[in-house]
């Protein structure tokens, strides 16, 4: 009794946090998308689905499309260099993984928004870019990169390139090598080996590595505010508009409870294709 007694109260702080600032929250958003706008500010306590509504309207229709798209090419673009980075960072003798840990993490120390200031210096007008590439005579005149869409590309996958990095390190990490070796020695090519051995131990992190970039790539509007200008418009950034430009609060908790149920939807996928059998099928 006491044992059971003393986990309920090793327990009781998180349920507490739990409840306060995440189910309640949650509950307050759902509820209030259901809340009528008021005229001037704030919120009309009646039952409403306009809001659900206006969400099918083609402006808003077609940036869900534009941030699906955004969070497609990013991810991908993020797979191709994150996977391999992540697998031969595990293969690094320990000094050299502690060394390339601590420069992945050394980023983490800093603001993202003085970061992408970073990136605006570089992209700008006549920047270090452009000076260079003008050097070294592959382009003839200034690229404009900056407030486009390889800008805001480019600026996704310097973000979150880092979480696929470290989940597939992670997956690469705890693998049993000697799995490899048995594979090669009973004749298989390294590709082989690699796609049926490799490939299928640590898609789990490959996976994990999917979600943390696909999910926040849809909602991450301020850099496509800093880097993309008024061009590129997130699901993030309507979200923004709506509580401190327009104050449609209501409108917002609708965006927000959509993008939620996107995000519920991957993160369930995800738990499907890792906890049965689906994963052998695929590989």
């Amino acid at each position: 009794m006491n044992k059971k007694l003393n986990i309920w109260l090793l327990l009781l702080p998180f349920y507490i946090v739990s409840i306060l600032f995440i189910a309640i929250p949650l509950l307050y958003m759902v509820v209030l998308s259901f809340q009528t706008r008021a005229d001037i500010w704030g919120v009309v306590n009646e039952f409403t689905w306009k809001n659900y509504q206006d969400i099918v309207q083609p402006t808003y229709i077609k940036t869900f499309i534009q941030s699906f798209k955004l969070a497609i090419t990013s991810t991908l673009l993020i797979s191709l260099i994150g996977y391999p980075f992540g697998y031969f960072m595990a293969k690094l003798s320990s000094k050299w993984k502690k060394r390339m840990l601590l420069l992945l993490m050394i980023p983490f120390w800093t603001s993202s928004l003085i970061r992408l200031y970073g990136w605006i210096i570089i992209f700008r007008t006549n920047g270090p870019l452009d000076q260079m590439l003008m050097n070294l005579h592959i382009i003839e005149g200034p690229l404009h990169m900056l407030y486009t869409y390889p800008s805001v590309l480019i600026g996704m996958v310097y973000i979150l390139l880092p979480f696929m990095i470290l989940a597939v390190y992670s997956s690469t990490e705890k693998m049993d090598w000697g799995l490899v070796e048995a594979a090669r020695d009973l004749g298989a090519t390294p590709f082989q080996a690699f796609c049926t051995i490799t490939l299928k131990l640590t898609m789990p992190g490959f996976l994990s590595g999917i979600i943390l970039t696909f999910i926040p790539s849809m909602g991450l509007f301020f850099v496509a505010d800093l880097l993309g200008g008024n061009k590129i418009v997130l699901v993030g950034s309507i979200i923004q508009e709506q509580l401190l430009k327009v104050h449609n609060w209501p409108f917002a908790a609708a965006l927000s409870v959509i993008l939620m149920l996107l995000t519920t939807l991957m993160i369930t996928l995800y738990k499907r294709i890792t906890h049965s059998n689906e994963l052998e099928k695929i590989i």
